[in-house]
């Protein structure tokens, strides 16, 4: 077990876990191992690396101090469950929505909400640029998380119109953000964002440094976005 090197992680974030936390994270690391022979989860399968570039990496969303007990959160494009699952093990007061649009991974996500008794935990098939446009989702979360690999303006077409006014996108980036951001800046503003900081985080046990871009929801997104699904990743609001 390396739950030890989690618990170090969590320590350096500020973030408390409970013994009973920590069985759910050693739970959830044997679930993702035994699916992921299945079907394709993640590249990262060994223990320790687990803890630090899955589920500490997922915590330091808590670390920013945006996400507050009671939040409505949704992840989107969730893939294996980071970094909502573990947002919610670590808070269980969170509303937690985990969108993704392959089925296989919301049947290994069912699983893992079933198996870990995790409450308030809605899962939803669905492409980002059509949830978005579902007057179920739209602009109805305190938080929208994302650890996608897409480009920052094409993620954020997918993630902003999930938000509500006064809310924030939780974006994790790599050390090339900066890049990004500046080809994303009108983006974010015709979206109807706004950039509120940057926060860098050195994972624990590990040379990588991640970065989370927060941005501010400040006015509605107009009701022409997201657009039809492929769109925002074929032609980026620029």
């Amino acid at each position: 077990m390396n739950s030890s090197i989690l618990q170090q992680g969590l320590q350096q974030l500020n973030i408390e876990a409970t013994p009973e936390t920590l069985d759910k994270f050693e739970l959830l690391k044997g679930l993702l191992v035994e699916w992921n022979e299945k079907i394709n989860l993640t590249a990262i399968t060994e223990s320790k690396e687990v803890d630090i570039k899955h589920f500490v990496d997922s915590a330091t969303c808590l670390a920013t101090g945006y996400i507050k007990d009671g939040h409505e959160v949704i992840d989107v494009g969730t893939g294996a469950g980071f970094p909502g699952v573990p947002v919610k093990i670590l808070n269980a007061s969170l509303k937690v929505t985990l969108l993704d649009s392959l089925n296989k991974r919301i049947k290994y996500l069912e699983d893992v909400v079933n198996k870990l008794e995790l409450k308030e935990v809605t899962l939803v098939h669905s492409r980002a640029e059509d949830g978005g446009m579902n007057k179920l989702y739209r602009e109805k979360y305190d938080i929208a998380l994302s650890r996608a690999v897409a480009a920052m303006n094409i993620l954020c077409e997918y993630c902003l119109p999930f938000v509500k006014v006064g809310g924030y996108f939780i974006c994790q980036k790599g050390p090339s953000y900066k890049e990004e951001l500046e080809s994303a800046q009108n983006a974010i503003d015709v979206l109807g964002g706004k950039i509120r900081e940057v926060k860098g985080f050195k994972l624990p046990n590990s040379e990588i440094t991640h970065y989370i871009i927060i941005i501010q929801k400040i006015k509605a997104t107009p009701p022409k976005y997201p657009r039809k699904a492929g769109k925002p990743a074929a032609e980026p609001v620029i």
